[in-house]
């Protein structure tokens, strides 16, 4: 796909790959409201639809059949939204976590080379902590896990989990079983590819699992803090976390890409 912006400031996005020869769009020329491929210079704009064949002048008419794929985009909470589904008179809300807009953030992005999915399993899975994140937030040797009790709801699942380290009795806790567990650690997973971790109130980690191709993703880990607020201070911490962030993420990516 190739993304740019109209003489609007709009986002666009339609196929990288021109309907003639099949050049990639993206390393042609941004022409305002539309792209031209760098073969023949065949415009498209944002429809996908070609619009100029500069090889038979700027008058002729373009046939119908010379048009790639468009697809629905919007910009909204420092991120660049797709709709990948068929055409629809209205798009459905945006999947996001409205009370992230309350706090400032940090942001990184890393490439995994492993499908999406397998970027959000290992995010989803409590008891890994104490093992990859040893030397991290997994400090302790709290291995064993009460839980995980599940509560889906509006398509957001949130995970409930309780650890402890192992006191020698059997662990045989049914999530039906578990009542009292409001208080207990939780992470959340929207549908259908961001994530958060409720830290505090006011202390956030999210993710959004960006897909690539089969066996490529992109995470991008935001660190959200809505406690320190002075300039100097609120930027200072917000590297911080994003720093601390990195070296945890980096700690999970050496062994799902195994």
């Amino acid at each position: 796909m190739i993304f740019f912006r109209d003489s609007s400031g709009q986002v666009q996005c339609i196929a990288d790959k021109c309907c003639h020869r099949g050049a990639s769009l993206s390393i042609g020329r941004h022409c305002g409201d539309t792209v031209a491929c760098p073969f023949h210079g065949i415009e498209y704009n944002r429809n996908g639809k070609a619009v100029v064949i500069p090889v038979n002048g700027h008058a002729s008419p373009v046939p119908e059949n010379f048009k790639v794929e468009s697809y629905s985009v919007q910009e909204a909470h420092g991120f660049i939204w797709l709709w990948y589904g068929d055409e629809i008179e209205s798009l459905p809300p945006l999947p996001f976590f409205e009370e992230l807009d309350e706090m400032s953030y940090s942001e990184i992005k890393d490439p995994w080379p492993v499908h999406y999915s397998r970027c959000i399993e290992n995010q989803l899975d409590a008891p890994h902590v104490p093992f990859v994140h040893r030397t991290t937030i997994g400090r302790g040797n709290k291995t064993v896990i009460d839980g995980p009790k599940v509560v889906f709801d509006d398509e957001t699942l949130t995970f409930y989990i309780k650890s402890h380290k192992d006191d020698g009795k059997i662990v045989a806790m049914k999530p039906s079983q578990i009542l009292q567990y409001k208080d207990w650690f939780s992470l959340q997973f929207r549908f259908p590819n961001i994530w958060q971790n409720l830290i505090a109130p006011k202390m956030r980690i999210f993710a959004a699992f960006v897909p690539v191709d089969e066996e490529n993703s992109v995470v991008y880990i935001r660190y959200y803090q809505g406690i320190v607020r002075i300039p100097l201070l609120r930027e200072l911490m917000n590297f911080s976390g994003k720093a601390f962030s990195k070296v945890v993420l980096r700690q999970d990516k050496n062994v799902v890409q195994t």
